[in-house]
């Protein structure tokens, strides 16, 4: 090692030299000191309470500290040599086998009584776990050597990978320990004493050797804090520069499109629709850029809202788009928008209004000279309000005065698309983000906090319930049949169904699904629309009318089915989760989802919403090999059981991996979101927003804090700053 001080920034071959320092770069993404220092252990050992083998998975790449049992040796049948089988068990009981082939040297060390730390992957052997071969690392029981090199009374276990086993990166650690120069504590002592927070250079070496638990929670909160500060600076910071920029004021008018629209509406708002309408007319009339989530139960009026304010900005002579992210959902609205504003959105047209503006369509699979038309409206600000999908965003679609960007279900969409679009207006452009998947509040803050967040949860009147149950097929195959015959009854009372599968034929994935749970039969493939479609035709649903819908059909045989369903010349859609948002058919009464075990519980309520939507009440039947007791289960069962999207969400957050629920936001190799829990620390993001509010009210570029914007660069990089930035 040379004699420079070693830092946060210093390669790790510097400090550990090439051979130690490679697999740690190849493996783990671990390039430098700091690196290492925030690849925090996955949890903490204590002697004497041990890991609980019970809990392995088959699949998963673990480290367990457990005691020899017993130690068997025999000659393999189907080749030569032997095989050494080493029963291992913990503290509570279970036991897990190791196996060495050709390896009986081994028995010299593993004696039974001694205990060791065990690293490999989980495999299963003719119904037994086992550990193939694994890295293993044994301790003195005489002199407790290696308990003390790994962290005195504590062994620190951390995320590892095949030749890199813990122990490894513990060792890499504790040399980094030993010579680095603590990086200087960005968070002001202020703040550290008001929350009780320890000093980062302490934090750092108690979360990898911690003298005891208390000190370890206390490292744990020190640096959640860091982690949950940082985004959230980072959050408000833009916040605070979007409302700073130039934007046209877009204010309501007297006796326009809007106020027009409200006195024909055929039905009166909901009192969330007024006040959310009523928050996004005062922004479109500031003269800096709305940027706000309207977030609303499946059913709740969002679009109705968006159209309001779009007839807002078309008072104030501009335009307004609206950004779906498929065909089917584009034409839709589009079908939706023009029923709503009559003969107010037919400019041009016989029976237009005189003040009318123009409803205009813009997607991929117009042709030619449509699309000629309608480019040359949006470009000539004929069309006051333009729907349409990914197309828009495409070199050649110009806009006269772009004023307000909806979108619609904006999960489909990266940042780079809306931005894409927003760089269609002359200044920045108000934005509208709608989503009708329930968010939870620390999500809400964590991943749209540079937003305004509207919540529509009150649904419209004559709305209908919607019952839902879940239809055991494989302990209860009656169950299954009387799906179907209920199916049939919906359609002999005149009403229409839904039949939902996980694919669409033998040759496509499963990528926008889950994968079976326990309990489901995993060997069976999902089921596909193309497939269970014949099947259905000449058995259950014989002489029923059928369609089917997925994303490969063409767009206009897409557009023909719908319009098709809609107009009732079909009994039941047979399709992807294509129909999962948006679909609007009031007379569809039935759904029944193959394979529910196979989605996602946002996926099974927004599915569920495309049911109910009339007079007449919805059926949900949710089919799954699933068995009573498997989390898979659990999870239909909690979705049956109620049409709260917003429990629901949260029940989703709890059954989700962090990284899950971040998604991309993780991605970056500077990213150290490593501990912070969108679940668990409500109560810290929130007081970590409150400080960030207060502190760039105070300080916006934090000039005043050049260690805090330092720490606030490390922790969000370009890439994360670029994913969490929604509006």
């Amino acid at each position: 090692m040379t004699e420079t001080a070693v830092t946060v920034d210093t390669p790790l071959e510097k400090i550990l030299g090439k051979t130690t320092a490679k697999p740690l770069a190849e493996r783990l993404g671990l390039h430098t000191a700091g690196d290492l220092l925030y690849h925090f252990p996955r949890r903490h050992d204590q002697r004497g309470e041990h890991t609980d083998i019970r809990g392995l998975e088959v699949g998963e790449d673990v480290t367990i500290m457990a005691q020899v049992k017993r130690v068997e040796a025999r000659q393999m049948r189907q080749r030569r040599g032997q095989l050494l089988e080493v029963l291992v068990g913990d503290d509570t009981g279970n036991t897990i086998s190791l196996t060495f082939f050709s390896q009986a040297w081994r028995q010299r060390e593993l004696r039974p009584g001694r205990w060791g730390m065990f690293a490999g992957k989980v495999t299963d052997f003719r119904g037994k776990r086992q550990l193939n071969s694994p890295d293993y690392m044994l301790f003195d029981e005489e002199t407790e050597v290696a308990i003390d090199d790994f962290a005195g009374a504590f062994i620190s276990v951390y995320p590892a990978a095949a030749a890199v086993p813990t122990w490894t990166i513990a060792k890499a650690v504790d040399t980094i320990m030993g010579v680095i120069t603590m990086p200087e504590d960005p968070l002001p002592a202020a703040l550290r004493a008001e929350h009780g927070l320890m000093g980062l250079d302490r934090a750092l070496r108690e979360i990898h050797k911690p003298a005891d638990w208390g000190a370890l929670k206390s490292a744990q909160k020190r640096l959640k804090w860091d982690e949950a500060f940082a985004v959230q600076l980072t959050l408000v910071q833009r916040k605070v520069r979007a409302t700073s920029l130039p934007a046209r004021p877009r204010p309501r008018r007297d006796g326009g499109l809007r106020e027009r629209f409200d006195a024909i509406m055929p039905f009166a708002l909901t009192e969330g629709q007024a006040k959310v309408g009523e928050e996004i007319a005062a922004d479109l009339g500031t003269p800096h850029p709305m940027h706000r989530l309207l977030q609303g139960e499946v059913g709740s009026g969002k679009t109705l809202v968006a159209v309001r304010a779009m007839l807002q900005v078309v008072d104030a002579g501009g335009q307004a788009v609206l950004l779906a992210p498929t065909e089917v959902l584009a034409a839709q609205h589009h079908r939706g928008i023009a029923e709503l504003l009559g003969p107010l959105g037919r400019a041009g047209e016989l029976d237009s209004d005189p003040d009318a503006t123009r409803l205009t369509l813009v997607t991929g699979s117009l042709g030619a000279k449509a699309k000629r038309a309608a480019l040359a409206e949006v470009a000539s600000g004929a069309a006051g309000i333009v729907v349409g999908t990914h197309a828009l965003l495409y070199e050649g679609v110009d806009f006269k005065d772009l004023g307000l960007v909806v979108v619609d279900e904006q999960h489909r969409f990266g940042v780079e698309q809306r931005d894409a679009l927003r760089a269609k207006a002359a200044q920045p452009p108000h934005v509208l983000v709608m989503t009708a998947t329930p968010i939870p509040r620390t999500v809400a803050m964590t991943v749209f906090g540079d937003l305004e967040v509207s919540v529509l949860a009150q649904l419209p009147q004559g709305r209908s319930p919607i019952a839902s149950h879940v239809v055991p097929n494989a302990e209860k195959p009656a169950f299954f049949e009387r799906a179907w015959r209920r199916m049939r009854e919906e359609v002999q009372k005149g009403h229409q169904g839904y039949v939902v599968c996980p694919r669409i034929g033998a040759e496509d994935g499963d990528d926008d699904v889950e994968p079976p749970a326990d309990g489901s039969d995993a060997k069976r493939p999902p089921l596909a629309v193309l497939e269970v479609a014949p099947i259905l035709a000449e058995e259950f649903l014989k002489g029923v009318r059928i369609g089917i819908l997925h994303g490969k059909l063409p767009a206009d045989e897409k557009d023909a089915v719908m319009r098709a369903y809609a107009a009732g010349d079909l009994d039941v859609l047979i399709a992807t989760t294509v129909i999962e948002v948006g679909v609007n058919v009031p007379n569809a009464t039935v759904m029944i989802v193959l394979d529910a075990d196979r989605f996602g519980v946002s996926q099974l309520h927004q599915l569920r919403g495309r049911v109910g939507r009339g007079s007449a009440p919805g059926l949900c039947l949710l089919v799954t090999d699933a068995l009573e007791g498997t989390p898979a289960r659990v999870r239909l069962d909690a979705v049956a059981s109620t049409t709260d999207g917003f429990v629901l969400a949260e029940l989703d957050l709890e059954q989700r991996r962090e990284g899950d629920v971040l998604g991309a936001a993780q991605s970056g190799r500077r990213s150290h979101l490593r501990l912070l829990s969108l679940r668990k620390d409500q109560e810290l993001i929130a007081e970590a927003r409150e400080r960030a509010l207060a502190l760039v009210r105070d300080d916006p570029d934090l000039d005043r804090h050049p260690a805090l914007a330092a720490s606030v660069a490390a922790l969000v990089d370009d890439e994360r700053a670029e994913y969490l930035e929604k509006g």
